[in-house]
C-alpha cells in the first residue's frame, strides 16, 4: 500500500477489510466486462462511501466520442452528485486499471480517501506505474493507494479485448 508523503500530516482511517475490497472490486470487474461487451476498453470503476456503492461506471469513450469519458471520471461525477458535494473525502475508488494522469488529477481534486486498482499501467499509469502524481510536492491532497488488487483478472480482460481487436 502506498502511504501518504512523510511531510503530509493528513491522518487516514483504516482501509476497508479485504472482504469488502473483494466485493467492490468484483463490481468494478463487472463494469469492465460491460465496457468490453460494448467494444470499449474494458475498464470499470465503483466508488464506495460508508460501505455502500454510490457510483458505478465503465469506459464510454467510443460511445460518447469523448476522450475524457473514462470509467473513473464518470464514476467521480456520479459520486459527487450522490454526495451533493465535489469533495469525496470519505470515499474509496475501486478501478480495474491504474488511473491515467487525467483521472489521477481528478482523484487529487476530489480528495478521495483511497484508491484500489487492478492492473498496473507502466506506460500511462499515474499512481505508481509510469509515475506517481501523488509524489508531486505542493499538491493539496494525497490518498492511500492499494495497487495490483485482483490484477490478473483485470489484465485478462484487457488482453482478451486487444487480442480480439488485433486478431
Amino acid at each position: 500500500m502506498i502511504q501518504p508523503r512523510d511531510n503530509d500530516d493528513t491522518s487516514f482511517p483504516e482501509p476497508e477489510d479485504v472482504f469488502s475490497d473483494e466485493r467492490f472490486m468484483e463490481e468494478a470487474l463487472r463494469q469492465a466486462r460491460k465496457a468490453g461487451a460494448k467494444e470499449e476498453v474494458p475498464v470499470g470503476a465503483v466508488i464506495v462511501r460508508e460501505g455502500q456503492v454510490i457510483a458505478r461506471a465503465h469506459n464510454q469513450v467510443e460511445l460518447l466520442k469523448d476522450a475524457t469519458a473514462h470509467a473513473e471520471m464518470i464514476a467521480l461525477t456520479q459520486a459527487q452528485e450522490a454526495v451533493g458535494d465535489w469533495r469525496l473525502t470519505d470515499c474509496t475508488l475501486y478501478v480495474t486499471k491504474e488511473p491515467c494522469p487525467m483521472c489521477a488529477g481528478a482523484i487529487v481534486h476530489t480528495r478521495l480517501r483511497r484508491v484500489v486498482y487492478g492492473v498496473v499501467d507502466p506506460k500511462a499509469g499515474a499512481l505508481g506505474g509510469a509515475f506517481n502524481l501523488l509524489d508531486v510536492k505542493g499538491l493539496n491532497h494525497t490518498c492511500l493507494v492499494t495497487p495490483g488488487f485482483r490484477s490478473e483478472e483485470s489484465l485478462a480482460l484487457l488482453r482478451q479485448f486487444f487480442r480480439e481487436r488485433r486478431g
